[in-house]
Order: structure tokens, then C-alpha cells, then sequence
């Protein structure tokens, strides 16, 4: 069976806060996912407050797999969908690079482990859950779980070296 595919752009939006840590002055945390990509420049200030400003990062990409629906439809069933967004921070410079986006849960968790600088969910915009359960619905098939049986070591035990009997060699 062939591997279907799905793809929709989103946009990003970010938010860079103040904090009081004797190692690091602020924090970097996804706001939105947008359902549609804006006419915005990556990293256009948004809002501005003393303590925080929000940015819209840009556009990315989340991309559905027809092997991964029933990720997708543990996510959208859970009643509070997540999207995943990964950044990581650009060689020499302060600002990030979007690296992920992504609905599948999974991934998501697995994002967690990839060494990203910034990792967090946000609410699945209705939108975006409506395209995703319409690709499950039209891609979904339940794998049924079959337990595989250990193999019995019976059969042939000639093949079977036994460490009780001598084999005629002595180490001695």
C-alpha cells in the first residue's frame, strides 16, 4: 500500500520573555499556529510590552503521513488537539529558525529529545483539526495487533548444543 501524503502551510507566531535567572534574561515560547500564512515578514514584531514581545516567526509546513492517522485521531479525540512547534537558535545570531511543526503527538514527543532550543504545543486551530480529521477519515486503516508467539526451542534438539554431555574432548 502505497504512502499517502498531505501538506498545509501555517504561520508561527512566538513570544520572547523577561525573566529573572541568574543564567539566562529570557525565554522563547510558541504562541499560535496560524491556519493560514500571513503577508508578514519573518520576525515582525507583532506586540510589544515591557516584559514580552510577540513575533510572528513565519511560515512552516505541517505535513501529514497516511502511516501516521492514528497518531492524528489520538490527538484530535483527546478534546484539546495540540500542534507541536520546534525553533532552534541560528549559528552566531539571537533570533531562532522554525525546525518542526507538527500534529502528530509522537513526533512531538520526540521533538523533546532532538535537542531543539525551543519546544512547546499550542491549541490545534479548528481549522487545521478540521483538515486533519478530514485526512484520517479518508486515509485511516485499523491495524489489527497480532501477539507474536515465542518460537518453542523443541524441534531438533541434535542442533541444540547440550553443555551435560562430552563431546569426547577433554580441556585438560
Amino acid at each position: 500500500m502505497a504512502m499517502t501524503e498531505a501538506s498545509r502551510e501555517v504561520g508561527v507566531v512566538v513570544r520572547r520573555r523577561s525573566i529573572d535567572n541568574p543564567w539566562i534574561d529570557h525565554m522563547w515560547s510558541p504562541v499560535t499556529v496560524l491556519d493560514e500564512v500571513p503577508a508578514t515578514a519573518q520576525w515582525t514584531v507583532l506586540s510589544s510590552e515591557p516584559d514580552a514581545t510577540i513575533y510572528y516567526a513565519g511560515a512552516a509546513s505541517i505535513d501529514l503521513f497516511s502511516s501516521d492517522t492514528a497518531n492524528y485521531r489520538d490527538n484530535l479525540a483527546d478534546g484539546a488537539p495540540r500542534i507541536w512547534v520546534a525553533l532552534r537558535r541560528q549559528d552566531g545570531g539571537p533570533e531562532l529558525e522554525l525546525t518542526k511543526v507538527t500534529a502528530d503527538p509522537t513526533e512531538g514527543e520526540a521533538m523533546f529529545e532532538s535537542g531543539c532550543d525551543v519546544i512547546g504545543t499550542v491549541p490545534m486551530p479548528a481549522e487545521i483539526a478540521a483538515w486533519i480529521a478530514a485526512f484520517v477519515d479518508q486515509f485511516h486503516v485499523e491495524r489489527v495487533f497480532h501477539k507474536r508467539k515465542r518460537d518453542r526451542a523443541g524441534g531438533d534438539r541434535r542442533r541444540m548444543p547440550d553443555s551435560s554431555q562430552d563431546d569426547g574432548k577433554s580441556s585438560a
